[in-house]
């Protein structure tokens, strides 16, 4: 009987281990907005649904509105699960993206840019590092992100980068500052918008918003992080071990990873400045390694 009880217990103690790994690896998502996050812009045209639990930003003539977490973090794997306006999104932008603040700053971006009804969103990614950015990748998504959340991570250590939608890498950004590539070393905010991005983001700028269909909606939910906040402003101890997405299984794509992430640049990316020979005669160092 003594066996038995703690056999019992051993399972008891493995289940309950496994759930909060669970929950701290993309953070609790059975968090409420408020928590982590503020509104920074837009005060009126941000609406919390479901008690906290569903943050909708709105954008119509007058203005967007974002938000951004309390803190800074220095390494993580970040996420917000997101559900994008529907039906004539032209010009429209929504972002989810990790920014630190002054001069030469550190950035790294989902850039989701709306399009007209029945035409597929683009999803942009870029990286800033010391201030230099001009790293542009888009992809066509493979559903309608406008029809249930999905969920967009971003993994940051020291030694890669990856973009993530729905647990597939579309994007991965190396460490290379062996090579003199800037890496985001600074402490980053996670920020979240929805603006007027008409100047640019649809056909070069040609396509503009149709107001006739404002307000336009976006959808945030998943609003746990799991980070490593930067005290004292003290980086280093954010490389640590004991933080999991730091541990060696996140330093490269595993071999499924790497098969789903080649799959995508093959069907999906339509745009790639590291093969834009009029922009870059010359493809950046990082593009060779």
């Amino acid at each position: 009987m003594r066996c038995l009880k703690m056999r019992f217990s051993l399972l008891d103690f493995l289940l309950l281990f496994l759930l909060c790994w669970v929950l701290t690896s993309e953070g609790s998502d059975n968090i409420s907005f408020y928590k982590n996050y503020d509104v920074t812009w837009g005060f009126d045209h941000v609406f919390s649904l479901n008690q906290g639990h569903d943050i909708q930003l709105s954008l119509d003539i007058s203005s967007g509105a974002g938000f951004a977490s309390k803190l800074g973090y220095a390494s993580g794997f970040f996420h917000l699960r997101m559900k994008l306006p529907n039906k004539d999104s032209a010009g429209v932008v929504t972002t989810f993206y990790l920014s630190s603040h002054g001069n030469n700053h550190d950035e790294l971006d989902f850039e989701f840019l709306g399009n007209r009804e029945g035409k597929p969103y683009t999803l942009q990614t870029n990286v800033f590092a010391n201030g230099l950015g001009n790293r542009e990748q888009r992809i066509l998504l493979w559903f309608d992100p406008t029809a249930d959340f999905h969920t967009y991570k971003i993994l940051w250590n020291e030694h890669q980068i990856v973009f993530y939608v729905d647990n597939v890498p579309i994007r991965v950004f190396k460490n290379n500052k062996n090579i003199g590539v800037d890496y985001p070393l600074q402490p980053m905010h996670i920020e979240a918008s929805l603006w007027d991005g008409d100047s640019w983001a649809t056909d070069g700028g040609h396509t503009k918003i149709n107001w006739t269909h404002a307000p336009f909606n976006a959808h945030f939910q998943g609003f746990g992080i799991a980070g490593c906040p930067v005290q004292n402003s003290d980086i280093q101890q954010c490389y640590s071990s004991k933080y999991w997405w730091n541990l060696e299984k996140y330093w490269k794509l595993d071999h499924r990873q790497q098969r789903e992430y080649e799959n995508v640049r093959k069907k999906y990316m339509n745009y790639d400045y590291c093969s834009d020979r009029p922009r870059y005669p010359t493809p950046p160092p990082e593009c060779f390694n």
